[in-house]
């Protein structure tokens, strides 16, 4: 049946066309974005799973930016912890080179004295970003190292070092230093001494580790046996650092690849297929073509029903 007030092919071809447009509006979107699931009107749910790994995407590369400042102040406290056992290396070999017969002894301590001001500098110039592991008063250093998300609660993990441990200075109280701190020896001779190589001693019976002509062999041998617990100390404290050292590093890769897995579940969620829809687009602007085509013939209709009447 043919009529003048409603032709249907006409509106069915519209409504084709209408169709297509929509689809098309759509893959051009993707295809200008790059994503499938762009707002949470193109899919409510996977619109919020990659909302949320978006945002933890962005807490783990925090973390890692975090954990890289730590390994440099680590790497820093390190390097001069390093430096401080060769310095105490240097002050063993020079009371070692005192104890043999007939050596100035005024002389080595002058060697002394360069050393010890050395590992006063190490120690105050082992500093990164306002920070100093080797120099002032003991305290528990926190970094962060992980984001921790279970049961619904999301959480910091940090990595922690006991300053205590690695502090050789402390200018408030000797006795929290590494370098001085009383050392509780006996001598060769069995003499108990107490000896400190920085500082002014905790004990009022304490000795300094220094030389004159008069110090003895039996003192020498106190001497040596304090610079070697403080050797050991520094050795132990090293070792600590290099082990926080190592977890950061490790902690570091973990994240790193944490933060790729991530990624790919991100792009299986929400990226779009790129070669299927630009062979969609291909597809739908045939499909639109056609449309056009079955539009016009369906309005040349109504000149079909004038010649009729001619």
């Amino acid at each position: 049946m043919s009529s003048i007030h409603t032709n249907r092919s006409a509106m069915t071809a519209l409504a084709t066309l209408r169709q297509i447009d929509a689809q098309m509006e759509t893959t051009m979107r993707r295809l200008s974005t790059g994503l499938r699931v762009n707002d949470a009107s193109d899919n409510a749910a996977y619109w919020s799973i990659a909302t949320t790994l978006r945002s933890d995407i962005k807490a783990k590369g925090a973390v890692v930016d975090a954990l890289g400042l730590s390994g440099a102040m680590t790497d820093i406290a390190s390097a001069g912890m390093s430096q401080a056992v060769d310095l105490a290396a240097e002050i063993k070999a020079k009371l070692v080179l005192a104890s043999e017969p007939g050596v100035d002894k005024t002389k080595i301590n002058k060697e002394l004295d360069e050393l010890k001001a050395q590992l006063k500098n190490v120690a105050q110039s082992s500093s990164f970003n306002g920070q100093n592991w080797l120099y002032g008063s003991p305290e528990i250093i926190s970094m962060p190292a992980s984001i921790k998300d279970y049961g619904g609660f999301t959480s910091v993990g940090y990595i922690e070092v006991d300053k205590g441990q690695t502090t050789l200075i402390d200018p408030g109280n000797n006795s929290n230093g590494l370098l001085t701190k009383d050392r509780a020896v006996t001598t060769a001779g069995g003499s108990a001494e107490i000896f400190y190589l920085l500082g002014s001693g905790t004990a009022g019976t304490a000795k300094q580790i220094t030389l004159d002509a008069n110090t003895t062999a039996d003192e020498l041998s106190g001497m040596l046996q304090a610079i070697d617990d403080m050797e050991r100390d520094l050795i132990d404290a090293n070792a600590l650092l290099g082990v926080k050292a190592s977890g950061i590093e490790r902690q570091e890769a973990f994240t790193r690849t944490l933060i790729e897995v991530s990624k790919k579940a991100l792009g299986r969620l929400v990226d779009a297929d790129m070669a299927e829809e630009s062979t969609r687009l291909k597809a739908l602007q045939t499909q639109k073509q056609l449309a056009l085509q079955a539009l016009s013939i369906a309005n040349s209709q109504t000149d079909m029903i004038l010649l009729l009447f001619r």
